[in-house]
């Protein structure tokens, strides 16, 4: 069989799986590694300590797999938005490809099956390395490469045709295949990304500063969240498709293109004020089996306060003045400034703050009693912050 015919042969493979493109690049050095080298060097990944690793072997994808040849990149879409039922109080906002089963255990599976696919289509043993999000590849590189989509001013892939509501995988392979042409800048003087994003996470060169961003916040970063982005993160609470949903390119997203990164029901849109109430063994069973279990209960509920008290919904006084009692100083934290936001909470905050024994806690607490208003008919005194 020609490496024509194999190719196209791996395509309807890859489509019969369900991916939404399959595109090649050649194995090797990867062309725009020097713009990840400055991105690191900034410091711009925060505490994503893993992106300034292995720096070397994201050079060139044959560090991955000796004798590499080709780099089959796979596209998946995650799709059109569902809205849940509706509830009664207030709200949080979850990113699209987290509402459906986690995306790597989807297409790692799939891409396992394409490479046996690609063994017996060569009737010899092929040596193939499949990546999902995992390894130090520079994914979206190598897609651009493979002309799978181009890398746009918000930094993600659009694929035209499908938008950018896409995950990635990569299947390194011993076999050469004829490689796609790169993909080709196609935002012009489209800058709607830029203006959207609430935090100026979006550089102007294709540069995204990740300590600013609201999927990071809520995701990657362990501890609390600076107070300056604390009100600009309105009611997320695992990451942020702002950019996206701001993107022409996004007006009409298809449907998931594998049954699995489906939403579930209820991870559109879920009420904040019982997800502040799950204990752990509750948490674990919330974010079983999806991308959410990225983040630990902690985290989690460290974002929920944040939504909360930008809600400005008085329902949820009650809860946040119980978090106040959280065993994690992050939830206890968060739930202080969340009541101090929503100018409530007076007697339960200067309740906690004679036991409070972490110091950056107590300084949310105090900040929050600043702010928080008296009791009706109460004549307390606020205390000094």
């Amino acid at each position: 069989m020609s490496a024509s015919n194999l190719a196209e042969h791996i395509r309807a493979e890859a489509a019969r799986l369900g991916f939404s493109r399959c595109t090649f690049s050649s194995a090797g050095p990867v062309t725009r590694h020097d713009a990840y080298q400055r991105w690191v060097d900034a410091g711009l990944h925060g505490e994503m300590r893993f992106m300034a690793a292995d720096r070397e072997v994201r050079a060139d994808v044959r560090r991955l797999l000796p004798g590499a040849r080709t780099v089959i990149t796979v596209v998946a879409s995650y799709g059109a938005d569902e809205a849940d039922e509706p509830a009664a109080g207030p709200r949080g906002f979850i990113a699209r490809y987290a509402r459906g089963a986690d995306y790597h255990t989807a297409l790692k599976s799939k891409l396992a099956e394409l490479a046996e696919f690609v063994g017996r289509e060569c009737g010899a043993d092929v040596r193939a390395r499949p990546f999902v999000d995992t390894a130090p590849l520079l994914e979206r590189e190598a897609a651009h490469a493979s002309g799978a989509g181009f890398i746009a001013k918000n930094t993600l892939l659009i694929t035209p045709g499908i938008g950018s509501y896409t995950v990635l995988g990569e299947l390194v392979v011993d076999v050469a295949l004829p490689p796609d042409p790169p993909g080709r800048p196609r935002c012009g003087r489209c800058r709607l990304c830029i203006s959207a994003c609430p935090t100026g996470a979006i550089g102007e060169d294709r540069t995204l500063d990740a300590r600013r961003c609201i999927s990071y916040l809520t995701i990657e970063l362990s501890g609390p969240i600076p107070r300056e982005f604390r009100a600009l993160m309105g009611d997320m609470i695992f990451g942020c498709d702002i950019c996206q949903e701001i993107c022409p390119y996004n007006a009409s997203p298809p449907a998931a293109s594998l049954v699995e990164l489906r939403p579930r029901p209820g991870r559109s849109r879920p009420p904040l004020i019982p997800l502040l109430a799950l204990n752990a063994n509750q948490y674990k069973r919330f974010v079983r089996g999806t991308a959410l279990r990225r983040v630990r209960r902690g985290q989690f509920l460290r974002n929920v306060c944040v939504a909360l008290g930008n809600s400005g919904d008085p329902s949820a006084l009650p809860s946040l003045e119980r978090a106040l009692g959280d065993r994690d100083p992050l939830v206890r934290g968060h739930a202080a400034w969340a009541l101090g936001r929503l100018g409530g909470g007076a007697s339960a905050l200067r309740a906690r703050r004679a036991q409070e024994p972490e110091p950056w806690v107590l300084e949310e607490i105090d900040e929050a009693i600043a702010r928080a208003r008296p009791a009706p008919g109460s004549s307390a005194v606020r205390d000094s912050p």
